[in-house]
């Protein structure tokens, strides 16, 4: 086993690598960029090493300088993570040449895999079956649009290097497919540094099932079973369980008998995952392989009981899988959830800010633990443009699929985040929908459910106003004295008393009178409805609310203005309004053509002059690795660009202006 090794990444896989490290006695260095110096992989290794700018590419795609760093700490080997460098061969060679061990796939088997095109050659070869498609090195797009004609539409244009859900769009006609193309290209080309596309028929109704295999370097490979991941957005996964519904024995065998030719067809050493598209009668074809560890990979982790960290490990040092294909067994069943920083009602936009709050469910943190979180960031950190807009994972495991969708309920329940906007609400409706609890799973199961899914009411007003009064008050109870003449709790010598409360929720403006009685009892007023109130306070973060006839566990957390309110039938959002505070302010202009989140300015898609039409693209920019396309809000006339492409703007900054 080794000594020593360098972790070539960030977040929660650096933190993982080094705990297993840990475990085995096994010393571990960081590398980490200037908005990474004080981040929580840093402090999880026993050395950290500065390697440069914020953006990846001033940093972790600095190969020269991890091996630069991994030679001056004295490691012997470096584990890629995910991401970044885990899948670029050059890097994986420069670590051989350098004497180090890359622990993963040899440069061979990475560049075999890389290229989608040349993989499906191989595939074909070793008997794996393909969907129809175009994989060829000609990329003339005039070829390309023939090509896709011949395939039928719909099609998928598919970035060739890549993976994630990067350079990939659906082109349902002829007349999209020039956009479609160019948009695939630019984005292909900032991600991996290759614009060749791949053109294949875009199955309908189809499930995303993968597999889990490894192999060492006596020439064994196995495989631990499947995953689904069929619950997607933009390409790129939300959802993953392990085993996949409804998979029989039989298929279960033929797909990782497939995925075991696959990763032998290169001579594969380490994890790997072989990805299918699968029809709903259960016929699949192979889709890619990634060369590395997946996000996924703890609902494996789950069933099997094995920690494929030490796998990888093991394997790297020449030593031989721990267990052969008959000796695994997979037992109940995994969910992983997705927990990133964006906003679901705004096309799943990324957003950036601070960890005002992270609180977690209870947990165990390896293998069959009911609940596990996997995190590289906690309360007080920040999350920036930079990088991925993922904030943990949040894996259940069950006996069955029914009790790790309740137990996937309550943690996401439990999961209590202010200070940005993330996907928490949205995972669970999204679990609970009739498609995902149902298992009738399908890439189209967003789409299918967004009458579910997008635009659902939060916590009812009277329940977000209680648990906003219900924090003032222990807030006040706090900082109470004995004398009655400084209490600040509306206490009178004789009668009743009455404190208003000006809230806004959801964008509307809401006035909330709490009533003291003189019997001892509280009543909430909310829209001319009066309510009996009482409550039990833990602190100010926990609360017992009695309202009318309603019994109510809820926890708050107050930043600024703001007041975060959960409860187990939602969350909401209050701004408690200062109005002294506020008084003589006015409202903002809106409908101008601004940046959404931070990022780069990567094409204007009008000029000065030209007349554009309501929801138009205008503009596209760049931020956490995915493009986003800013649309005209009205008609107009493009008056002025502001910025020019390749600028890094700000949150908000305005990128041109329109007339009417």
């Amino acid at each position: 086993m080794f000594k020593k090794i360098l972790i070539a990444n960030r977040g929660e896989i650096a933190c993982r690598v080094a705990a297993t490290a840990r475990r085995l006695g096994v010393q571990t260095v960081a590398v980490y960029s200037e908005a990474d110096a004080q981040a929580r992989h840093v402090a999880a290794c026993d050395e950290a090493v500065a390697i440069g700018g914020a953006a990846p590419k001033d940093s972790y795609l600095q190969w020269q300088r991890i091996i630069a760093a991994a030679q001056a700490t004295g490691a012997q080997a470096i584990h890629p993570g995910y991401g970044f460098l885990s899948e670029n061969e050059a890097f994986a060679q420069a670590c051989a040449e350098a004497g180090l061990v890359f622990i993963g796939p040899p440069p061979s088997a990475i560049q075999a895999m890389g290229l989608k095109a040349e993989s499906k050659r191989l595939m074909e070869a070793a008997g794996v079956p393909l969907v129809p498609g175009y994989h060829g090195a000609d990329q003339d797009p005039a070829l390309l649009k023939r090509e896709a004609e011949r395939i039928g539409y719909p099609v998928l244009i598919k970035a060739s290097a890549g993976g994630g859900g990067k350079g990939m769009r659906a082109v349902y006609s002829a007349e999209e497919f020039d956009a479609a193309l160019a948009s695939c290209q630019r984005e292909a080309i900032n991600s991996f540094g290759d614009d060749a596309v791949l053109i294949e028929r875009y199955v309908q109704q189809p499930r995303h099932i993968e597999i889990q295999v490894f192999g060492d370097s006596q020439g064994d490979c196995v495989y631990l079973f499947e995953r689904d991941c069929s619950v997607q957005r933009r390409h790129q996964k939300v959802l993953e369980e392990a085993p996949a519904p409804g998979m029989t024995p039989e298929r279960r065998a033929q797909m990782g008998e497939a995925a075991v030719a696959a990763a032998k067809a290169v001579g594969y050493v380490g994890a790997g995952t072989v990805e299918f598209i699968a029809e709903q009668d259960g016929r699949f074809y192979f889709m890619e392989m990634n060369t590395r560890l997946q996000v996924e990979h703890p609902v494996t982790e789950a069933i099997t009981g094995q920690d494929l960290v030490e796998w990888q490990l093991r394997v790297a040092a020449g030593e031989p899988l721990p267990l052969k294909q008959h000796e695994l067994s997979l037992h109940g069943h995994a969910i992983e959830a997705r927990i990133c920083a964006e906003n679901p009602e705004a096309g799943f936009l990324p957003a950036t800010g601070t960890l005002s709050v992270a609180r977690w469910p209870q947990h165990v943190a390896f293998q069959r633990g009911e609940v596990r979180i996997d995190a590289g960031v906690g309360e007080g950190d920040a999350i920036s443009p930079y990088y991925d807009s993922m904030v943990a994972k949040l894996i259940v495991w069950g006996e069955d699929r029914a009790q790790a969708l309740a137990r996937l309920d309550a943690a996401l329940r439990d999961t209590h985040i202010v200070g940005l906007q993330t996907n928490v609400a949205f995972l669970r409706r999204c679990a609970a929908t009739a498609s995902f609890a149902g298992a009738v799973l399908d890439t189209a199961l967003i789409e299918r459910e967004k009458a579910a899914l997008f635009d659902q009411p939060g916590l009812p007003l009277p329940v977000a106003a209680a648990a906003v009064v219900a924090h003032t008050l222990a807030s006040e109870a706090a900082l109470q004295s004995d004398d009655p003449w400084s209490r600040r709790d509306g206490w009178r010598l004789f009668g009743a008393a009455q404190r208003r409360f000006e809230l806004e929720l959801a964008g509307e403006h809401q006035t909330v009178w709490l009533s003291r009685h003189h019997q001892g009892g509280m009543s909430l007023t909310v829209q001319g409805q009066v309510l009996p109130l009482a409550l039990r306070s833990e602190g100010e973060v926990r609360h017992e609310l009695f309202l009318g006839d309603q019994r109510l566990r809820v926890c708050t957390y107050k930043v600024g203005e703001q007041v975060a309110v959960f409860a187990a039938q939602g969350a909401a959002l209050v701004t408690e309004v200062d109005v002294i505070a506020h008084a003589g302010q006015s409202g903002v202009e809106g409908g101008r053509l601004t940046a959404p989140m931070p990022g780069k300015v990567v094409a204007f898609l009008a000029q000065p002059g030209e007349a554009v039409r309501q929801g138009q693209p205008l503009a596209v920019m760049e931020a956490m690795k995915m493009e986003h396309t800013i649309t005209a809000p009205r008609d107009g006339v493009v008056a002025e660009l502001l910025f020019a492409v390749g600028d890094q703007v700000g949150d908000g900054a305005e990128l041109l202006t329109l007339q009417a």
